[in-house]
């Protein structure tokens, strides 16, 4: 290699660290599976435009998926999730519409009426953190963070639900 193209070559690596350097860090919502079930996700979150649920994410037994891109855009987000495997849910107390197959719905209200399922979904509350993860766990397994300053939640698994979602004073879905 002659001396030229060292030098072109040190200065393309330095073009590309610095802009390695400039992309911020992902700011996602994101749920890991770590039971030995495959599992079926559903999020709610409230928005500019007012209450969203989406679904379905189907994971994998040990995987992980990002379920909102980007910087998150409220304090509270919420969750149902299903056992494919060996039945069960994880859920809650907040109300929002579903339906069997894949879905994104406006709204909270009159689910049934509007030809929705009614499901109960338990409370997320990410604090002011700009990313967040929630991982399901199996009973005799201990939680282990992603990474180093990740927000976690690690919620049990059927059987065992997380402590009472509460709604948020004149926010919460109905």
């Amino acid at each position: 290699m002659t001396t030229r193209s060292r030098i072109i070559s040190l200065a393309l690596l330095a073009v590309a660290g610095l802009l390695g350097s400039a992309i911020p860090a992902a700011a996602d919502f994101r749920l890991c599976n770590n039971t030995s079930s495959r599992v079926g996700i559903a999020i709610g979150y409230k928005d500019k435009d007012g209450w969203t649920t989406e679904g379905w994410w189907n994971l994998a037994t040990r995987s992980c998926e990002t379920l909102l891109r980007g910087t998150l855009v409220a304090r509270f987000y919420y969750i149902y999730a299903v056992d494919y495997d060996r039945g069960g849910e994880w859920s809650g107390q907040a109300f929002m519409c579903t339906r069997d197959k894949e879905f994104t719905v406006r709204g909270t209200e009159d689910c049934l009426a509007r030809g929705y399922d009614r499901t109960g979904f338990f409370e997320v509350d990410t604090g002011e953190q700009q990313s967040w993860t929630v991982q399901l766990t199996d009973t005799n397994e201990q939680s282990h963070p992603l990474a180093p300053n990740q927000p976690l939640l690690t919620i049990p698994p059927s059987g065992q639900q997380p402590a009472p979602a509460r709604p948020v004073p004149g926010d919460a879905p109905k």
